[in-house]
């Protein structure tokens, strides 16, 4: 088994590997770095010129993992993408709005490279887009060799999947992103127990330890707790969330909490594409039961729009709460504008509920202290941090202890560590060496080609 990380920057980003197993060539994922501007943000899809694809595998619609598809499909035009159907319903709408927000970036910043793909491609691919139920096995066969894929229900978001895949008496699998424990919206990962020769595992959170009564249910009450005294004493609180999982979750949870009095009364504003993916998930939880979701919430809670103009740095004053995207406060998007209005207040509170890369917007006003000078390089306001900024510890990423305990019990013999940064990784390394002395762990350096 040969594999590539196709990544080019590593980390966190386009996430993309490619596994030949015997005479078999599959893609898992085909991300778009967010962090990165037109081609670069890509894949090195060039180490892909000579092969003929016989397979895409995609583990979740988050862009991260998706955002390059139409343009390797491009390229590899009789190549089919195998999803799980839950996948498979909510694809079409998250690449087309990768597409209108790319040309928008186009014609504002002539962005080279951009649009990757059009609204014409994301049509015209969507036929090659086959749907494979949790727990089935799908054979695929090559000139000499086949295999056998089965999903398994990770967690993370609508859709998410494991891959397992048989050669021989070979098995191997690829973790995908994981969050074992149950959401509001859909239950956690669900995994087979036992051996495999090789496992591919995400190390999102290896440099997070979750301490105690940081619990998600912890969590959760403390986050309605802090929107409540941010109302109370006339703020308003941002919540940046990402458009697919983390809205609707967040959604699920305020209006549980409306529901039996603990949460204040105050005007809720909710915008973006993840409106639209919380009537994918109503659909989603009568079609294929994956997910719990009502679109009966959004009237309940009496969602208001977004005003259309945003006037960056300055505090549009609603006394209201506010969830919209993007989750890591990335530039040019709904948050990014609002928060550079909000953190100049002390009255105010910018609260995370997701993972934030630490080059991001997000992540640097993470690292930002209170009374610090703070800029929105993209909209020329720079602001003294007033408000609170906190982070709530909702990941839709497994703990690393999970993670570690469900690759030792697998006794693998050679383990390949991806999705993660780099002391996130050393971590896993160091973790697994230490309870499987006689494993192999690759951490994978970016476009070179390993034999595990």
């Amino acid at each position: 088994m040969k594999i590539i990380d196709l990544n080019r920057q590593g980390g966190i980003g386009a996430n993309s590997m490619y596994v030949q197993i015997g005479d078999l060539h599959l893609l898992i994922d085909s991300g778009l770095n967010p962090k990165t501007p037109g081609l670069g943000a890509l894949p090195d899809f060039d180490r892909l010129r000579d092969v003929k694809l016989d397979l895409i595998i995609i583990t979740h619609c988050h862009l991260d993992h998706i955002g390059g598809l139409p343009v390797v499909m491009r390229q590899h035009p009789k190549t089919p993408v195998l999803l799980t159907q839950s996948s498979r319903q909510l694809i079409e709408k998250m690449l087309h709005n990768s597409a209108t927000v790319m040309q928008k970036q186009k014609e504002e910043d002539n962005v080279p490279g951009y649009p990757l793909f059009t609204h014409k491609d994301v049509e015209r691919l969507m036929g090659r887009f086959v749907g494979l139920p949790y727990r089935k096995v799908k054979k695929v066969r090559g000139k000499k060799d086949e295999i056998e894929i089965v999903f398994h229900r990770s967690g993370h978001v609508a859709g998410a999947t494991a891959v397992e895949i048989q050669h021989k008496e070979r098995q191997i699998f690829i973790t995908g992103d994981v969050l074992f424990e149950d959401q509001r919206t859909l239950k956690g990962a669900m995994f087979p127990a036992g051996h495999f020769d090789t496992l591919i595992i995400e190390t999102t959170r290896g440099t997070t330890e979750r301490a105690f009564g940081r619990e998600r249910v912890h969590e959760i009450a403390r986050l309605v707790a802090s929107i409540n005294d941010t109302i109370a004493r006339g703020g308003s609180f941002l919540l940046p969330v990402f458009a697919l999982g983390r809205m609707q979750e967040i959604l699920s949870v305020l209006h549980d909490a409306r529901q039996f009095g603990r949460l204040i009364d105050c005007p809720i504003y909710a915008a973006g594409l993840g409106m639209g993916i919380a009537e994918i998930f109503d659909e989603l939880s009568r079609s294929t039961k994956d997910v719990q979701f009502d679109r009966r919430i959004l009237k309940d809670l009496q969602l208001k729009p977004l005003p259309r103009k945003i006037e960056p740095g300055v505090d549009p004053k609603k006394n209201a709460l506010y969830i919209i995207s993007s989750g890591m406060l990335v530039e040019r998007t709904p948050s990014y504008a609002l928060a550079s209005g909000l953190l100049g207040q002390a009255r105010n509170t910018i609260g995370f509920v997701g993972y934030c890369d630490p080059d991001t917007p997000g992540g640097k006003l993470l690292a930002t202290k209170s009374g610090q000078d703070f800029a929105f390089a993209a909209l020329n306001v720079k602001t003294k941090v007033k408000a609170r900024v906190e982070r709530f510890e909702l990941s839709g990423h497994a703990e690393r202890d999970e993670l570690l305990q469900f690759a030792v019990q697998t006794k693998a013999r050679s383990i390949v560590l991806t999705h993660g940064d780099p002391d996130a990784r050393r971590w896993f390394m160091q973790e697994i060496a230490a309870k499987l002395p006689h494993a192999r762990i690759v951490d994978p350096v970016p476009l070179r080609e390993y034999v595990v």
